[in-house]
């Protein structure tokens, strides 16, 4: 089975609690199936990373918890920690959906930004153990240069909603739309990086705070 065909596995997550799932039914029987098998295995594995850490977590933990073979596993995945780069297809379609909405223009950037701050938080808000996880994997040298690429196309997108919010006048047109973008990935990882070290609030919460300095940073002065 190649590992090489694109789903839309961001929206299956987050629809996965669901009693239908329009997506995977607009799929054909092989690729439903494919996507259920992998979804299931990316959320057994979040569930036991959050509880035990990643470093206790092997493979065979995680098969046992999804019911599924050994040999399964590696039909979707090199290694326990490419199960987490599903988390980074998740991010960046997050991003990819705030630009389309900045692009429709119905919306401010400023709530635009505000509300991909926030979604970007739902999964590694589940627990500061599942935030330490997900930062120790993105480390990792297995999966590194496949989260680079994501993190470069996530850039690329969010300096794309910085252009269309300093053509609207709501963005400061004196900054680099590059740099902004650099900055808020920087500025949600930092938060999160906080938070599960001190886990004193809410992820969303410190998520909320950081946004606004953030903000005030790129605001168009009057």
């Amino acid at each position: 089975m190649s590992m090489s065909k694109p789903v839309d596995f961001a929206r299956l997550i987050e629809e996965a609690d669901a009693s239908s799932l329009p997506h995977m039914k607009e799929m054909g029987r092989r690729e439903r199936k494919a996507a259920e098998t992998r979804l299931k295995l990316f959320r057994s594995a979040l569930r036991l990373f959050a509880e035990r850490g990643l470093q206790n977590v092997t493979v065979e933990d995680i098969t046992e918890a999804a019911d599924v073979g050994k040999g399964t596993f590696f039909n979707y995945f090199k290694s326990k920690d490419h199960v987490l780069s599903v988390m980074a297809e998740i991010q960046l379609g997050k991003v990819r959906e705030a630009l389309e909405a900045a692009e429709t223009g119905r919306r401010p950037i400023r709530s635009v930004l505000h509300d991909l701050f926030m979604k970007v938080t739902e999964e590694p808000g589940r627990s500061a153990d599942l935030a330490r996880a997900l930062l120790t994997a993105f480390l990792s040298s297995t999966i590194r240069d496949l989260l680079a690429q994501n993190m470069l196309e996530g850039r690329r997108m969010a300096a794309r909603i910085m252009e269309l919010g300093q053509e609207r006048g709501e963005i400061d047109r004196a900054l680099k739309p590059e740099q902004m973008a650099l900055h808020l990935q920087q500025s949600f990882i930092g938060t999160m990086l906080m938070w599960s070290l001190q886990g004193q609030t809410r992820l969303q919460t410190a998520v909320e705070g950081s946004f606004q300095y953030f903000w005030r940073a790129i605001a168009a002065k009057d």
